[in-house]
């Protein structure tokens, strides 16, 4: 079993429990933290990572899609976001990912209609070029959802990612909070009496975590839990590039991701007159793409 350390401020806040007795946020956190036990065979985070990567595991979380657009016309364009939904049988969308389809006219409607219900909904942010489909991801969502929980559940899927089409040349970056805050904003109107949670991991978790500081005291979250957050990434992406297996391995392999995801969407991003498809196509690592595509400011202007 493996040693649990915590971190928080030196004058934590005071918090109600259920029960009505006081505690402090520190204390909940230790109180409702499970032991970690960890797999002995994958005693470091990079045993840990490969093996997000090639466990087969199977964890059926089935998804409806609604694709939204965008609201804000600095960052046009249109973005997919799955709900989780019960088991359903059918043929699957060619086009989707395993266990996601669209929903059909009827189903959306429903879906728009709302309810006054006050079951919790968790909303997803994966890490950089994930979906809904991740592992780690449905590790999480599959007990949340389950009959003894009853939780609601949803993943923002950053935009051309699980199967998603892109529409503009605008796609994401870790500053991409703008899809995240109209998901917000829709699910606050749709379902009035939910109370909402946000949970992000990697760059997911670095956009929540600029989310919650945009919002400040205007945030309507009841809480956010933030998963392998970079944090800082230019000290993140500096670190990558000063040693064999961050620069050979995180860094060329993530890059490599990178350059699939262009490629699928190439036709529509190509638009953004500032793209070079050739300079792209010649990069190995994250950092040079990091340069050629995120760095770009997101409108046309």
């Amino acid at each position: 079993m493996s040693s649990i350390t915590f971190y928080h401020s030196t004058d934590p806040i005071t918090v109600i429990n259920k029960s009505g007795s006081q505690t402090t946020l520190p204390d909940l956190c230790k109180s409702v933290t499970p032991p970690c036990r960890l797999n002995p065979f994958l005693f470091n985070g990079h045993l840990q990572t490969i093996w997000t990567a090639i466990d087969n595991t199977d964890i059926p979380v089935y998804y409806k899609r609604k694709v939204f657009t965008a609201e804000d016309e600095a960052y046009f364009g249109t973005f997919a976001v799955d709900f989780v939904v019960d088991e359903y049988q059918g043929t699957e969308d060619e086009m989707l990912l395993s266990r996601t389809s669209c929903f059909s006219d009827a189903e959306l409607k429903e879906l728009e209609l709302g309810s006054l219900d006050n079951k919790p909904m968790l909303i997803s942010l994966h890490g950089l070029s994930g979906g809904s489909h991740e592992i780690y991801l449905r590790h999480v969502i599959a007990p949340m959802v389950s009959k003894e929980r009853g939780w609601a559940a949803c993943v923002v899927n950053a935009r051309g990612c699980a199967m998603s089409k892109i529409t503009s040349p605008v796609l994401f970056n870790a500053r991409a909070t703008w899809d995240m805050r109209q998901v917000v904003k829709w699910l606050r109107k749709t379902y009035p009496n939910r109370p909402l949670f946000a949970i992000g991991y990697s760059l997911g978790a670095n956009i929540l975590t600029n989310y919650l500081g945009e919002e400040g005291s205007n945030c309507v979250l009841k809480a956010a839990v933030v998963c392998s957050n970079p944090w800082n990434l230019e000290v993140s992406s500096l670190a990558l590039q000063r040693s064999w297996l961050g620069l050979g391995v995180y860094s060329r392999t993530m890059g490599s991701n990178m350059k699939r995801l262009f490629e699928i969407h190439v036709e529509e991003i190509s638009k953004n007159p500032r793209i070079d498809v050739g300079k792209v196509r010649d990069v190995k690592y994250l950092h040079e793409f990091d340069r050629l595509i995120f760095m770009l400011p997101p409108s046309l202007g």
